[in-house]
C-alpha cells in the first residue's frame, strides 16, 4: 500500500503529521516564498547572508518605492528654473567684382546683404554657453520686418511659424539685395513670440489694473481672481457657489452676480496673445566691411533640467524587467532548497526510528483519506484486517458489483437504442 506514496518527491509532510501535495505551477510568487526557513540556517550557517541581503533589499525597495512617490508628486507642481537666452544679430555683406570694357581697374560693388540671427542659453553660474537646445524651440513664431519704404508691401516681411512638422534651426537668415544705391541704413526690427509652457495669457487692461498681473497662466490668474473675492467679502454668505461684483468686476465681467464655475468661460474674452520680444537692429549697407553685431539676453522661464530625467526614471520599465527575471530565480533557488530540506527531513526520519516513522506516515495518511473521502470510523480498528472480514463486507461487495453491472447495462441499452435509431 505505500510503494511510491511515500517517497518525499510526492509528500511535503512526513513524520511530523503535516501533508499537502506541491504546486508549483499555481502558486503565487509572494515574499515569504524567497524566506529560508530557520532549519536550513541552523543547517547551513552561511545561508544568513543571503537573509541579511533580502532584508537589506526590502529596506532598498521600500527606499525607491517613498522616492517615487515624491517624484509623482513633484511632477504635478511646475518645476521652473530661470534662465537667461542670448540673442546674436549680425550682417553679413556680399561683394562682387565687375571689369569696366575700358580695361580700367575692376570695381567692387555691394550687392546683397543677409542679417543673421541667432542664440544660445547661457549658464547664469559661470557664463559659459550650454547647448541643449535648438534657438528656434524657444519660440511660437518669428516675424522680421524691414523698411518698408525700401522694400515694399510684399517683400519687407519674413515669417516663422512652428508647426508640427518643424525642424528645430539654430538661427535664421534673412538675404536682401542692396536698394537705394546701398547709402540708406535698413531699419530691421525682430518680433519674437515665446512658446510659454504651460501657455500664459496677456491680460486685457481693466482686469490687469484690479489683479495687479501682466501675463500669466490661467491657473494663476482664476487664483488671482479668487484672491480678490476673498480680500473684498464679494462671496454671496447665503449661497456660497455665487460672487456678488463689485462695480470694478461688474464693468468686466458685463453682470451684477455670477457662479464660480462661470469664471472659466467668462474669462476667455479678457485673456489676449501675450506681448512679443521685439528687437530693434539697424544693417548699414554704406559700410559693408562692418557686421554691425548686437547681443541680447532674453530672461526665460524653463523646465528643470532634472524633470526630464525624472520622467525618464518613472517610465523605465528595462530594470523592472531584469528584477523580475532575477526575482523568480531567487523563488526557484529557494523552493528548491525548501523541497530538499523536506527531503532531509524525510530520509533523516526514516533512519532514525523507521517503526516510528512508519507508523505515524500511516496515521497521517489515514487522516488524509478520511479528509478526502469524508469517512468516520475508528482509526486502530482499521489498521486491523479482522475489521475487513466481518458480515457487512460480503454484502457490500455484491452491492458494489451489482452497481457496477446496472452501470454497464444502462451503457449497452444506450449505445444499442442509438444504433437501432440510426
Amino acid at each position: 500500500m505505500i510503494g511510491a506514496a511515500q517517497t518525499p518527491e510526492g509528500l511535503k509532510r512526513g513524520a511530523d503529521g503535516k501533508s499537502s501535495r506541491s504546486s508549483k505551477g499555481s502558486k503565487k510568487k509572494k515574499i515569504k516564498d524567497r524566506v529560508i526557513t530557520q532549519q536550513v540556517i541552523e543547517l547551513v550557517p552561511e545561508s544568513q547572508a543571503y537573509m541579511d541581503l533580502l532584508s537589506f533589499e526590502s529596506k532598498l525597495d521600500s527606499t525607491i518605492m517613498r522616492k517615487r512617490l515624491d517624484i509623482q508628486e513633484a511632477l504635478k507642481r511646475p518645476i521652473k528654473q530661470c534662465r537667461t537666452l542670448r540673442l546674436f544679430v549680425s550682417t553679413n555683406f556680399y561683394q562682387q567684382q565687375t571689369k569696366p570694357e575700358d580695361g580700367s581697374p575692376p570695381t567692387t560693388l555691394t550687392t546683397d546683404w543677409e542679417v543673421r540671427v541667432e542664440g544660445r542659453l547661457i549658464d547664469s553660474e559661470s557664463k559659459e554657453t550650454i547647448k541643449k537646445r535648438k534657438f528656434s524651440s524657444f519660440f511660437k513664431n518669428i516675424v522680421i520686418e524691414l523698411d518698408r519704404e525700401l522694400y515694399g508691401p510684399d517683400n519687407h516681411l519674413v515669417e516663422w511659424h512652428r508647426t508640427a512638422q518643424t525642424q528645430e534651426t539654430d538661427g535664421f537668415q534673412v538675404k536682401r539685395a542692396v536698394v537705394g544705391g546701398g547709402v540708406k541704413d535698413v531699419k530691421c526690427s525682430i518680433f519674437l513670440m515665446l512658446d510659454y509652457q504651460p501657455p500664459k495669457y496677456k491680460l486685457a487692461a481693466p482686469l490687469a489694473r484690479i489683479l495687479g498681473i501682466h501675463t500669466q497662466t490661467r491657473p494663476v490668474i482664476i487664483n488671482a481672481i479668487w484672491q480678490y473675492i476673498k480680500r473684498n467679502k464679494l462671496q454671496d454668505p447665503d449661497e456660497r457657489e455665487y460672487v456678488g461684483n463689485d462695480k470694478y468686476l461688474k464693468e468686466i465681467f458685463n453682470i451684477e452676480r455670477m457662479k464660480f464655475c462661470e469664471i472659466p468661460q467668462r474669462l476667455g474674452i479678457h485673456l489676449l496673445t501675450p506681448d512679443p520680444i521685439i528687437v530693434n537692429y539697424i544693417i548699414h549697407p554704406s559700410k559693408p566691411d562692418a557686421k554691425n553685431p548686437a547681443c541680447f539676453d532674453i530672461d526665460l522661464e524653463l523646465d528643470d533640467s532634472l524633470r526630464e530625467l525624472m520622467q525618464n526614471f518613472l517610465l523605465s520599465t528595462a530594470s523592472q524587467q531584469e528584477i523580475a527575471s532575477l526575482d523568480s530565480k531567487i523563488h526557484e533557488t529557494v523552493e528548491g532548497i525548501n523541497q530538499l530540506k523536506v527531503h532531509r527531513d524525510f530520509f533523516l526520519s526514516f533512519s532514525t526510528n523507521p517503526q516510528k516513522f512508519m507508523n505515524d506516515w500511516l496515521t497521517s495518511q489515514s487522516t488524509d483519506l478520511k479528509t478526502m473521502t469524508d469517512a468516520n470510523g475508528n482509526q486502530e480498528e482499521e489498521r486491523v484486517s479482522d475489521f475487513y472480514n466481518q458480515t457487512w463486507t460480503e454484502e457490500a461487495v455484491h452491492r458494489y458489483f451489482y452497481r457496477q453491472v446496472q452501470l454497464k447495462k444502462a451503457e449497452l441499452e444506450q449505445a444499442l437504442g442509438i444504433r437501432s435509431g440510426t
